[in-house]
């Protein structure tokens, strides 16, 4: 008898972090990456998830938030543990500088599981996570269902510091032809495009191969397939917990993608994304709150 693969809905690639966040002067440790803040999100939608990460020997403690919340764990030990400070203005929770705080290395092909998934998501948070060779072989290996958000390949750590790097047109090309599905943000967008226009920037990272493409940006989400662009936008009362932002949207977007269709889920993840803002740490509501807020704030804006 063939033993068959394990089965998940999304399996979510990167590193597990131990960040700061400081708002005007005051800090808070907190835990990062998409792997924490997409994985306790898909895991609250009532999906079957399952990560890869890496991290120190010493902080595997902290990976019992995945067991408390039904979530597979892969976890290989490193060095470090990846972490970034994040520094904000509560005047303007857009704009944050960056300050690193450790880094786990790259991860490599013998440690991807042999499992059947309904997405594969690479979510680093550090350049040097996943090298192309990787990435090539997670497209032969999951074609159809690769998604990748882009931040691990243009933001990381020089001299000390964390900035954004520029790719050439052939880095680009290599890239993003590989994945199905790609996630950026306003900043990244613009750095890979030089348009300032989002859903143009957009329909030049399309045009490299993705399906779909997704902007995340301070008033909304943004969607370009080859039929349609489209556009939500935030409703949260608050933006407290702007980090994890991105993590929270790419998955709640593909987590509903596995049963409807774009226009539907772009809608049901920005409304699940405005909620997760209102606090910091991952989403953990109950989805009728999700709904609520679909009824209460989306109903009169148009698909």
């Amino acid at each position: 008898m063939v033993k068959q693969k394990p089965k998940y809905d999304l399996t979510i690639l990167g590193h597990f972090a131990k960040d700061v966040i400081e708002i005007d002067g005051k800090s808070h440790n907190v835990l990062g990456g998409a792997v924490y803040y997409g994985g306790i999100a898909g895991s609250h939608m009532g999906l079957k998830i399952t990560i890869i990460t890496r991290l120190r020997k010493e902080d595997f403690q902290y990976l019992d938030v995945f067991k408390k919340n039904g979530i597979n764990c892969f976890a290989y030990p490193s060095e470090e543990t990846s972490g970034i400070k994040n520094i904000y203005s509560s005047k303007n929770m857009e704009i944050r500088d960056y300050e690193p705080l450790g880094f786990a290395g790259a991860f490599s092909i013998e440690d991807i599981p042999d499992i059947n998934t309904g997405f594969f998501v690479v979510g680093p948070i550090i350049a040097g996570e996943i090298e192309l060779d990787l990435l090539e072989n997670l497209a032969l290996r999951f074609k159809g269902k690769l998604a990748l958000d882009v931040q691990g390949f243009i933001r990381g750590v020089k001299e000390d510091k964390m900035m954004y790097f520029d790719l050439t047109e052939k880095e680009k090309l290599e890239i993003i032809s590989k994945v199905d599905f790609l996630k950026t943000d306003e900043t990244e967008v613009k750095l890979l495009t030089k348009n300032k226009d989002l859903f143009s920037a957009g329909k030049c990272l399309k045009a490299i191969g993705p399906k779909e493409v997704l902007i995340t940006h301070k008033g909304g989400i943004n969607l370009i397939t080859d039929q349609i662009t489209s556009f939500f936008p935030w409703k949260n009362m608050s933006t407290i917990g702007r980090t994890g932002r991105g993590d929270t949207a790419f998955i709640s977007y593909l987590g509903s993608r596995l049963t409807k269709p774009p226009i539907d889920s772009l809608l049901f993840s920005a409304a699940l994304t405005s909620l997760k803002m209102e606090s910091i740490g991952p989403f953990s509501l109950p989805l009728w709150q999700v709904n609520e807020l679909i009824k209460k704030e989306y109903r009169l804006i148009k698909k």
